[in-house]
């Protein structure tokens, strides 16, 4: 690596030359693991993804190429030209209906057009011809309803460039512009499919590939629709970083690491973007240090599954060896040229970096908490989950330094079941979120969050359980360096339980913080419950706040029981 220069970036010490450096290396470690042909990577590790070794070396190819792609050695673009006459000579699995290959034929196509006068444009003949037909597969291949749908309209893209099937590419394109548009929210906002399922998705898919390639077919209107989507999404997204550089742990693929800086520099490749330039690197450069310094890339300079080091607890069943080289999105920035503002502005500093702020972000219903003394950023999840249980969607809150823990962190557990499933957002405002979730048949949880500082006040109203039914609520996993607190307010004080064959509030204060000696939190905000279902809440600076829970019939286990601020 480059030495540091902490003059033109003072809070990472990193510049474009640690990117090439990284990149340059990257390359290098995968080498020894190709084919002989150059068709395949077959990359170390005992995970083997749901598709099977084939299709697993096709993607360490397809993925990698993606970096060489942003990297632009003409040297190295010369042995993956190799692998694709190889490859598509009868060694790469074909392209097929919901199939893994349709993920990689993505990342081969754009790697394609971003290098074409380097790569595609020096290849044989025959070889145009029979790459151009294995891509083409994708232009009719089933897309799982989800951001797969965006796979063939990044190879169609490509093959109506180079004239090839330009009818079927036209229609590809279209089709895929228009499924997505069934999950866009607003606000810069979509889900990843049906549901609500908020992710990093919403960056390195739903973004990524719509922008790019409306930037490279140079189509004015559709660069300005999702452009402008783009622009609005990263006023949010750059929220979700921790002064560490830490990117937020929730949602899935999340082996993927510093994929999720990828919309930064699209942002900034496209003029996309509410960040100024220095404040674009500094998130960047940020999350790349964040997992160099703690072991995501391992003795032989490999990207392991998992988030530091190897953690299968991360790890979905289409995880394979080659997956963690999506991060090879992050070295988007490299298209831009060295004397971009983006390089050679000085850092500026992120969200986290500029003290304490309450943030509520209203398509996913998320309420964002982070604190300048520690950098700490927390997610507070009133809105998103999965359509599986998934600890990584389904808990109360995520922070940038905390993973979820398999005894159910930030839950309110009813009885011996902490399932959240069904939520319902029922709102977020300035300080506060609100939703709602079923338990099991029949319990329903309400629940309410209103933040400050690094303070917390989480109310839990549990409706339709038996009395007597106990009740748990926690708080914060502990992590390495910061602490957990979670003191009991309302409910929990003389029972364990539900009170009364209705509805029973529970009210708790919660903190995470990095602080080694903060105040109590008794000093910092007091709760008063008035009545049965009514919450004040008073901050030590003067402010206050009220809430209402209510419903039409709090006997019935099938009511629906709202918040409301007062």
């Amino acid at each position: 690596m480059p030495p540091e220069d902490r003059t033109l970036s003072p809070y990472t010490g990193y510049t474009r030359a640690h990117w090439e450096a990284v990149a340059d290396s990257l390359l290098a470690a995968v080498a020894p693991y190709a084919t002989e042909d150059g068709a395949l990577y077959h990359l170390p590790g005992t995970h083997t993804s749901w598709s099977g070794r084939l299709s697993d070396g096709l993607e360490g190819y397809a993925r990698t190429l993606l970096l060489a792609a942003f990297r632009r050695d003409e040297k190295v673009l010369e042995r993956y030209a190799d692998g694709l006459a190889a490859g598509t000579a009868g060694v790469w699995p074909r392209i097929e209906h919901r199939s893994q290959p349709l993920v990689e034929a993505a990342s081969i196509a754009l790697a394609l057009r971003l290098t074409r006068p380097l790569l595609w444009d020096r290849l044989d003949d025959g070889v145009r011809q029979r790459a151009a037909a294995w891509l083409g597969d994708a232009l009719t291949a089933e897309a799982w309803p989800c951001n797969w749908e965006l796979f063939p309209v990044t190879v169609g893209g490509f093959l109506q460039e180079i004239g090839h099937e330009p009818e079927a590419s036209r229609a590809a394109i279209d089709r895929g512009l228009e499924r997505i548009e069934q999950w866009y929210v607003g606000d810069g906002w979509y889900t990843d499919g049906e549901g609500r399922k908020f992710d990093y998705y919403n960056g390195w898919a739903m973004h990524l590939y719509p922008v790019l390639h409306a930037w490279l077919a140079d189509d004015a209107d559709l660069l300005e629709l999702y452009g402008g989507r783009l622009d609005a999404h990263l006023g949010d997204y750059a929220r979700l970083f921790g002064g560490d550089g830490a990117p937020m742990l929730q949602g899935r693929s999340l082996t993927y690491r510093f994929a999720t800086t990828a919309p930064l520099w699209l942002g900034a490749l496209t003029g996309s973007t509410p960040l100024s330039p220095g404040e674009t690197r500094r998130l960047s450069s940020g999350a790349l240090r964040y997992f160099l310094d703690r072991g995501a890339v391992d003795d032989r300079g490999l990207l392991t599954l998992g988030w530091h080091g190897p953690d299968e607890a991360l790890l979905q069943d289409y995880s394979g060896p080659a997956s963690p080289y999506w991060a090879s999105k992050a070295f988007l920035g490299l298209l831009l040229p060295p004397d971009h503002e983006a390089w050679t502005a000085r850092e500026e500093p992120g969200p986290a970096d500029r003290g304490d702020a309450v943030t509520p972000v209203g398509p996913p219903n998320w309420l964002l908490q982070s604190t300048g003394s520690d950098g700490l950023v927390r997610l507070h999840n009133h809105g998103s989950e999965d359509v599986r249980y998934d600890p990584y969607y389904t808990r109360l809150a995520y922070s940038t330094t905390t993973e979820p823990s398999p005894s159910y962190d930030n839950s309110v557990i009813v009885g011996d079941d902490a399932s959240r499933t069904d939520i319902e957002p029922l709102g977020v405002g300035e300080g506060w979120a609100a939703s709602r979730h079923t338990v099991t048949e029949g319990i329903r949880v309400t629940s309410l969050v209103v933040a400050r500082g690094a303070v917390e006040v989480r109310a839990h109203l549990v409706a339709g359980a038996a009395a007597g039914t106990p009740v748990r609520v926690t708080g914060w996993r502990p992590g390495e360096g910061v602490r957990s607190e979670l003191l009991s307010m309302h409910g929990l004080l003389d029972s364990t339980g539900v009170t009364e064959e209705e509805a029973t509030l529970f009210v708790t204060l919660a903190r995470l913080t990095a602080d080694p000696d903060p105040l109590p939190l008794t000093e910092l905000v007091s709760v008063k419950v008035e009545g049965a279902y009514e919450v004040g809440v008073s901050w030590a600076s003067g402010e206050s706040a009220r809430f209402r829970f209510s419903t039409s019939d709090a006997r019935s286990s099938e009511s629906s029981w709202s918040v409301t601020p007062l």
